[in-house]
């Protein structure tokens, strides 16, 4: 009876999976924002004769450099966007209220939702490398394996974020709100607008204690064919736990 119940649950969970990954394609927000502004960013920028110039008479362009940054504005479209928003959609419309009646349950609501958005993530930076490789002759991570580490550490902690949020947000509009907030800093220190390596000393100071800016540390390290240092990936780990606890201390379902 016990291991009926469990595949009964196990198949329910699945299909709430598939169904939450159809919700999101629908919703647009990941897959459109998440995924297509920056892939054509992406092609806008290697389209640039410019960016394709070494970069102070090294080896890498500005192009290279931009690669890392637009794999880290997928996942932070995802975490102050698409992940919070229709979380909180869900409780300001009484979903997560009523599925806790439910043998589903809320907490499958946001495995699911992780899930989805974690598949996106996957899907976004998958296409990134082959587009850039393909299309425009970037090389691939030298160290793969700390890449994957660095991707699967920043990956986490976004989405932690991502909870995070959607633990304050009452509703979509104070996550909408929130998210934005997050957004445009979080990415500067990305190196969106000025590479890391050309803000001034505080600015860098500070880039190397947030997110995005952790993981450019270390998806740069992977690039250049080291496994990333400590700091970045202990960086990551630390948003990812401490995130993820404060969000299921304050998470409410209604």
């Amino acid at each position: 009876m016990t291991t009926l119940n469990t595949a009964r649950h196990g198949s329910a969970t699945w299909r709430l999976i598939m169904t939450e990954c159809t919700l999101s394609v629908r919703d647009k927000v990941g897959p459109l924002w998440g995924i297509g502004f920056p892939l054509i960013l992406l092609i806008i920028l290697g389209s640039v004769p410019d960016l394709r110039e070494p970069v102070d008479g090294g080896g890498l362009t500005y192009f290279d450099l931009y690669v890392p940054v637009l794999i880290l504005f997928n996942l932070a479209i995802l975490a102050t966007a698409a992940l919070p928003v229709t979380l909180a959609g869900y409780r300001e419309s009484g979903v997560l209220r009523r599925m806790r009646t439910t043998p589903v349950g809320p907490a499958r609501v946001l495995a699911a939702q992780l899930v989805a958005n974690f598949a996106v993530a996957v899907v976004a930076m998958v296409l990134f490398l082959a587009v850039a490789r393909l299309g425009f002759g970037v090389g691939l991570p030298q160290h793969l394996a700390g890449f994957v580490l660095a991707w699967l550490l920043a990956a986490a902690a976004l989405l932690a974020i991502g909870l995070l949020i959607t633990a304050l947000a009452p509703g979509r509009g104070p996550a909408t709100a929130i998210g934005t907030v997050l957004f445009f800093p979080m990415m500067f220190f990305a190196g969106l607008w000025i590479p890391i390596s050309q803000m001034p000393p505080l600015l860098r100071d500070i880039a190397h204690y947030t997110p995005l800016g952790a993981g450019m540390g270390a998806f740069q390290d992977a690039y250049q064919g080291v496994f990333p240092s400590a700091w970045p990936l202990l960086t990551l780990a630390a948003y990812a736990v401490v995130c993820s606890c404060v969000a299921v201390r304050w998470f409410r379902w209604a």
